[in-house]
């Protein structure tokens, strides 16, 4: 690019030869000096902890980051902040059992990582499955346990629409919402996955409506687009996160919640419960920060990711994309519009945002998604139970939803945003 640049130098005038040098200089050096962590065994995050440097290195208001913390800390029973700048961790904080070496349920905050797994099966085995997210998934090659099919409007399903939550599989809960073309509507609840089979049970739910025509918010789907991953890769989505995710950034131990009570699920649920540790989750939201590069290697397709974060072809229904939400519309208005993030139940969440180069990880969880028996990981031996007795502040109509879950988590994305000084 830079002999490139040079090149113009000939053909072009002086100051606009010299402006073109400068700015591919500049983004030479930038990619020169692109920092990417070690793992935490290897010295970890290089990180900030004075509010001088903090401001000046990372652009940040430390107080405005503490008020942050100070909202996280009332919209769950255990949790966390931590937030990365330009490479550098600013903050960090836990309460009640959270700390940097546990490995709580994350809930559908695993989803993330299922739809960036798929991602990069599209590219690996582009040759196995060319037509990528159009793919009618619903067939013999790719599901051939759902054959015959229990309704014919699944022919139509494509892996875009189980990714995106537009299916037209039965939402969850026990009065589901729908969306179709920004409008809400509800069902009456459904039986939904059943951990003791949760590739049959995931395949038996039933659709509300045909493939691409309403949103609901449906576990099942991105399962299922997990059981076409399985197929197509011949590898369990927990391995194929571990080699081409968790390997190259150097994540520390961690699992899918796979135990629960006397069921050990064969599989991992694409539907969620990863247990990562938290400045791996932080590793993961880098990683699509950097469009997907990692320490010179490309581990995620950068278009991929681009899809990610912008309205989608398969879900014109609602801001919700390829398991993500973005804020391409605003919705969440003191949040820039390039953000995107995925939440979990319990209070969870990871965000990236482009243009602040920012990622935040938001934890949560009430103490059984802290059970130490989900998984094979060793759990730090010192918990601290000071929040055991926590209890919600009670809800009115007034403010309905205003602490936890997603409201909770766009809160924090605001307060975290306001505290950039650039």
């Amino acid at each position: 690019m830079l002999s490139l640049a040079r090149s113009f130098a000939g053909t072009v005038p002086r100051r606009v030869a010299l402006f073109l040098l400068v700015v591919v200089g500049i983004g030479a050096s930038s990619r020169a000096a692109e920092y990417f962590p070690p793992s935490d065994k290897d010295g970890g995050w290089r990180t900030l902890t004075d509010a001088g440097q903090i401001r000046r290195k990372a652009g940040m208001d430390l107080d405005r980051l503490e008020r942050a913390y100070t909202f996280t800390q009332r919209c769950s029973q255990n949790g966390g902040l931590l937030v990365v700048r330009r490479g550098y961790l600013v903050f960090e904080r836990y309460f009640g059992r959270a700390s940097r070496d546990v490995n709580p349920d994350m809930a559908s905050t695993g989803k993330a990582y299922t739809s960036i797994a798929s991602g990069i099966m599209l590219r690996e085995f582009r040759d196995k499955i060319p037509e990528g997210l159009d793919t009618k998934v619903f067939t013999e090659r790719f599901l051939p346990e759902a054959l015959p099919l229990d309704d014919p409007r699944k022919a139509d399903i494509r892996l875009g629409h189980l990714l995106s939550m537009t299916s037209g599989h039965w939402g969850e809960g026990g009065s589901p919402s729908t969306v179709v073309l920004g409008k809400a509507g509800g069902l009456k609840g459904v039986p939904g996955q059943d951990i003791r089979d949760l590739d049959g049970s995931s395949l038996r739910v039933p659709l509300w409506t045909h493939a691409g025509a309403g949103y609901s918010y449906s576990s099942p789907a991105p399962h299922i687009a997990s059981m076409v991953l399985r197929r197509v890769t011949g590898m369990d989505l927990k391995d194929y996160i571990d080699t081409r995710l968790a390997k190259p950034m150097g994540w520390g131990p961690w699992d899918y919640c796979l135990h629960r009570g006397d069921v050990r699920m064969p599989h991992a649920n694409g539907a969620g419960s990863i247990a990562v540790h938290a400045t791996d989750a932080l590793r993961f939201g880098y990683c699509l920060l950097r469009e997907g590069r990692w320490a010179g290697r490309q581990l995620v397709p950068a278009d991929y990711i681009v899809q990610c974060r912008r309205p989608s072809p398969y879900n014109p229904h609602t801001p919700f994309s390829l398991q993500f939400e973005h804020n391409a519309d605003g919705h969440v208005a003191g949040a820039p519009r390039d953000a995107f993030y995925k939440s979990g139940a319990g209070g969870f969440g990871i965000f990236i945002v482009p243009s602040l180069d920012l990622v935040i990880y938001k934890m949560g969880g009430s103490n059984g998604q802290y059970d130490p028996t989900f998984t094979d990981v060793p759990q730090p031996k010192t918990v601290d139970t000071s929040r055991d007795g926590w209890t919600s502040i009670p809800r009115t109509p007034f403010h309905e939803g205003s602490l936890g879950g997603d409201d909770g988590l766009r809160r924090v994305l605001e307060m975290v945003g306001a505290a950039v000084r650039d």
